[in-house]
């Protein structure tokens, strides 16, 4: 099972267990975090296409650690013109463990199955 989400202007393809990098999240560390702009949902060969979200799926994820990733050099430079300039970067990004991906069957399989076991108890 896998999804495809939309989380900091990007597309990212998901599924449980996966440890995604995202853009930097307002999120503190060890806290659980939803996406619920989910596009696409892939379970057992059935797969669900939203327009423009899927409609009751939400990927839960827990925030592993924040961090910045390796320096990039932007270098400009027009040639015979003298003009150079050097410019360093280090883009923030949160690291992100994705815990489950909730669909709208598997929380009415679940309450069905809760009910069950209430019938019988009674």
């Amino acid at each position: 099972m896998y999804a495809i989400i939309e989380s900091c202007g990007k597309q990212y393809k998901v599924a449980e267990g996966d440890v995604v990098f995202f853009e930097k999240l307002e999120t503190e560390e060890g806290k659980k975090v939803t996406f619920d702009k989910v596009i696409l949902v892939s379970e057992e060969g059935k797969v669900q296409v939203g327009n423009p979200y899927v409609k009751g799926v939400k990927v839960e994820g827990k925030v592993v650690s924040h961090g910045k990733a390796k320096k990039i050099i932007v270098f400009k430079m027009k040639a015979k013109k003298n003009y150079r300039r050097k410019q360093g970067h280090r883009q923030p990004y949160t690291k992100v463990e994705i815990t489950g991906i909730k669909t709208a069957a598997k929380k009415t399989a679940a309450k069905a199955k809760a009910e069950a076991t209430e019938k019988v108890e009674a």
